[in-house]
């Protein structure tokens, strides 16, 4: 818009500083098809220079220190739209940003609008991530430098989305950043301070607190993910050292990142569920950067609360030495916190029970007097109680009492709660974590296996109406919108029987697996589990015998009277439907189907 543009070029030192208010905020409320991009790359120019001016001791000042902030916000405003971005993205302009965000420090309001418009910059123009970072600019190791100096959230929030960008440009800049000390301190030193901090302030409702973690996270989750993949790191799977299998998540670890365990551990003790939806950012980030730590020799003492976990700078504490959980604290526990959802008897459809969010909330409270209690010792919580909470209070939340997981107001609901995501985004990693355990230690597949599946199990009625997570569970695996977190589910309940499809068939009913076991390619009822270190199978107190299709209480046989021809006819129709329908939702292949054998067998005489 030409006239906004000869407004602002009319100013002077003269000016009044209600007439340099104005114009200001004309740009910041002008729309993004104002201006021309000639014109928005003109006012951006112009505004960057009488910046410099503002802020040295000698020349014509238009603007003064007093309009610092709005004219920032009016050159992130210009900068939202592709012209005014590549205008930004210019080396000069980069630098003298920084400049501004190192200059303006004692204004945070417009020292942060200075690194809002570089966070502009580098997410709009792709090529602006690698031009920040080279010699000219030298913007990673300033931002860097900066985000280990400040303690103010709204800093962190947009200096961790600075550093996130950038380390999308390629990988030399998070080998750089994980191997050099900036400071004295190593990036995993600032990142475990940070991470701290923010939680310590999202506890007492600190503002911006919340945001901050979530870019702090992402910043954190892409150097766990790709470090390990640069340098020369230790394989933690056979597929790893498989060199025609490709490279997935988890496969490599460095021990240069050992230090980030602890503290992603104490953020996810202590982070509170969210409301509506239990389990939304910053949650979400934490489990993502948990998922790619491995739970190796080295990390188990951490992992497992037998090492405690400490603040940066200070000597580690060692426990005796275990390498597994204590029994007391895990979902086999007498404790009611795992157990009491599966012990009870079928409930209402419509009332999800209330004492799974009691549970949760007070591993939180737990989560926070630990981290209240003394700087140096913060004990590590039970990283595998915590996720099983979480996950009963998630599926409680979103798959309230019995209802179908694939019902159209289960889908809105969610919607509804957390826009611009699928419940497979948000409940998959949780799922995969509590599986990582299972895979990795006996004594969590132990305690997963009777929090799910306890020896005093209710087997009276069918289990996969239940209204617990073991019901919720058995629903899933044959939901046809939530693709990704009914393998999840699948694969947790096959990693706590062992990774053994007699032992699932055993535990749950083969009727109810019998998809997922086709899948991976078990196209037959597996055979009646042999007795392991770890797994009995299933009884029920009275001695009844328990049907292997349903996972139920088998019905004794009673005397019927016989059947008429016509009875039988019907009988034997409603058995050719129930096969075929099996057959036809992939529960058992054409093969398998006993009636079209029957058929064939009629057939050909066979």
């Amino acid at each position: 818009m030409a006239d906004i543009l000869q407004s602002y070029s009319a100013l002077g030192a003269s000016s009044s500083r209600s007439d340099v208010t104005s114009v200001l905020q004309s740009i910041i409320d002008a729309s993004l098809s104002s201006f021309d991009s000639t014109s928005r790359t003109e006012l951006i120019e112009c505004l960057i220079r009488d910046l410099k001016t503002a802020s040295g001791s000698s020349g014509t000042k238009t603007l003064s220190s007093k309009d610092t902030t709005q004219a920032l916000l009016a050159i992130k405003t210009l900068g939202k739209h592709p012209a005014g971005s590549q205008c930004l993205a210019a080396p000069t302009n980069l630098s003298t940003l920084l400049s501004f965000a190192s200059s303006f420090k004692d204004d945070p309001e417009a020292s942060s609008e200075a690194l809002r418009c570089i966070a502009n910059a580098l997410l709009l123009v792709e090529a602006a991530r690698s031009t920040f970072l080279e010699k000219e600019v030298d913007g990673g190791s300033i931002v860097l430098s900066m985000l280990e100096k400040t303690s103010l959230p709204d800093h962190i929030f947009i200096l961790s989305r600075i550093l996130f960008l950038s380390t999308a440009s390629g990988p030399s800049f998070i080998q750089t950043i994980v191997e050099e000390k900036h400071h004295g301190r190593t990036i995993v030193e600032i990142l475990s301070v940070k991470l701290d901090m923010l939680t310590t302030g999202i506890l007492s409702g600190t503002k911006m607190a919340r945001e901050a973690m979530t870019d702090l996270l992402k910043l954190t989750f892409n150097i766990l993910l790709h470090y390990p993949r640069l340098v020369e790191s230790t394989p933690q799977t056979p597929e790893a050292e498989d060199p025609n299998e490709q490279k997935v998540m988890g496969d490599f670890w460095n021990p240069k990142l050992d230090g980030l365990l602890p503290p992603v551990l104490r953020t996810f003790a202590s982070l509170p569920p969210t409301f509506p939806s239990p389990i939304s950012p910053p949650l979400t980030h934490v489990i993502h950067a948990l998922i790619t730590i491995p739970i190796n020799a080295d990390l188990r003492p951490i992992w497992f609360g037998t090492k405690t976990a400490t603040s940066p700078g200070q000597s580690r504490i060692n426990s005796p030495k275990h390498t597994s959980p204590p029994q007391s604290t895990g979902p086999s526990s007498s404790s009611s916190r795992c157990d009491s959802p599966t012990h009870s008897p079928q409930g209402s459809p419509s009332s999800p029970k209330p004492s799974t969010l009691d549970r949760a909330l007070s591993v939180i409270a737990a989560g926070r007097r630990s981290l209240s209690r003394s700087p140096s010792r913060k004990p590590t919580p039970n990283v595998l109680q915590r996720a099983c909470d979480l996950l009963d209070v998630a599926f409680s939340h979103h798959f309230p009492g019995t209802i179908d997981v694939d019902a159209e107001e289960v889908r809105d609901k969610f919607r509804a709660e957390i826009p611009d995501n699928s419940m497979d985004d948000i409940l998959s990693p949780l799922v995969v974590l509590i599986s990582r355990f299972c895979i990795a230690d006996e004594a969590s597949r132990v305690r997963v296996r009777q929090w799910l599946v306890p020896d005093d199990l209710d087997r009276s009625a069918p289990l996969e109406g239940r209204a617990d997570i073991l019901g919720r569970c058995l629903r899933l695996l044959g939901s046809v919108y939530h693709p990704r977190l009914k393998d999840a589910v699948g694969e947790l309940l096959f990693a706590m029987c062992d990774s053994d499809a007699s032992n699932l068939a055993a535990l749950v009913g083969y009727g109810n697996v019998a998809g997922f076991l086709f899948h991976k390619g078990i196209l037959n009822a597996p055979p009646p589990p042999a007795s392991t270190s770890t797994f009995t199978p299933p009884t029920v107190a009275s001695g009844a015998s328990i049907n292997p299709i349903t996972g139920t209480i088998a019905e004794p046989k009673a005397n019927l009277p016989e059947l008429s021809d016509d009875e039988k006819e019907r009988e034997m129709e409603k058995l050719f439907v129930l096969f075929d329908r099996l057959e036809k939702t992939g529960a058992i292949p054409p093969s398998q189907n006993p009636m079209r054998k029957a058929v064939q067998e009629a057939k050909f005489g066979g």
